[in-house]
């Protein structure tokens, strides 16, 4: 890293925004980025880029209770509600194939993440930055260091990235399944309060339920939640079995739920399927472990939690379904 610059203390908006510059430039262009500085990030090598950007993002408490598409599939109702949950990727990491479809551009998580061997997901693809959620027929509500109005017209919102089984990534997604931002309708990012962001898209999605919302009141203390979304970008994941943790503040509340960098974004549930948030920040991902690295779990109890906005921060945006 360099010696003037700390990116602990650089908006996720910004790291991400210098991220999308240099993969847009690149397919264009190949240009070297540390030999030809652009922004005020330019002169930091992108490994370190994204180092700082996971730095800042998300953590396992306990037992690691995500599951994947395939193992939820006789769940009817989680299946419902991660039918409407969408990774977010940048257009230039998804490419037209010609026929009704496109390919999304993955890396081996293991294998990119320096991850050791033992760890969970290692060999599935990872390509999503972020996640996000259908809150109207053309709405979309995530996190607001995941976009802003400069790039919203640059993100695809991609329905159905899963796993179809334990072997099985659908990286070809019909175009029908893809959506792009067209305007960023509401936004909000404070690193330690209120953090959201509200996208209209191209046109209305089909085929797919807008979820149901807290419109009055607030979770209750040591409340059940649950989520869904894009841990590292790996195809969707739901993780349960975690609680409110702290729910005094205004803006968010806390909580022990199982999630990583690219869960930004994710809807949180209460017991009774609503979303009563977004997950927006928490705990670094991964500890070194000798030459690798392992996912950090803390005890239910430990460490500092998830953040995760109030869905009542941009209720008045939402229209009632």
């Amino acid at each position: 890293m360099t010696d003037h610059l700390d990116l602990d203390k650089v908006p996720m908006s910004d790291i991400r925004a210098e991220l999308h510059a240099r993969a847009k430039s690149a397919a264009k262009t190949a240009t070297n980025f540390d030999a030809a500085p652009a922004s005020p990030l330019a002169s930091a090598p992108t490994g370190e880029l994204v180092k700082g950007l996971l730095n800042q993002e998300k953590v396992i408490y306990g037992v690691d209770d995500r599951k994947d598409f395939f193992d939820f599939k006789t769940d009817a109702k989680v299946r419902e509600l991660a039918n409407s949950v969408a990774a977010l990727f940048f257009d230039t990491a998804v490419t037209d194939n010609g026929d009704g479809t496109s390919t999304l551009r993955t890396q081996p998580f293991g294998q990119s993440r320096n991850l050791c061997s033992g760890e969970r997901f290692f060999k599935q693809p990872i390509g999503a930055f972020c996640t996000g959620f259908l809150v109207g027929p053309d709405l979309i509500a995530t996190a607001g260091h995941c976009a802003n109005a400069g790039n919203v017209t640059t993100i695809l919102f991609v329905f159905g990235f899963q796993m179809e089984d334990a072997n099985t990534p659908v990286t070809r997604i019909p175009n029908k399944d893809i959506y792009r931002g067209k305007a960023m309708l509401g936004r909000e990012e404070q690193g330690a309060g209120a953090d959201w962001g509200l996208i209209q898209l191209d046109r209305p999605v089909t085929n797919r339920a807008v979820l149901q919302v807290r419109r009055t009141g607030r979770i209750a203390d040591t409340a059940p939640v649950s989520v869904i979304g894009h841990p590292t970008g790996l195809p969707v994941k739901y993780a349960k079995d975690a609680n409110v943790r702290d729910n005094t503040p205004s803006a968010f509340f806390v909580a022990n739920l199982d999630t990583y960098g690219g869960n930004s974004g994710s809807p949180v549930f209460g017991a009774n399927h609503v979303v009563e948030g977004i997950l927006v920040r928490g705990e670094a991902d991964f500890v070194s472990n000798g030459t690798c690295n392992v996912s950090k779990v803390c005890p239910s109890t430990g460490c500092r939690g998830e953040d995760c906005t109030r869905i009542a921060e941009l209720i008045d945006l939402i229209p009632v379904a």
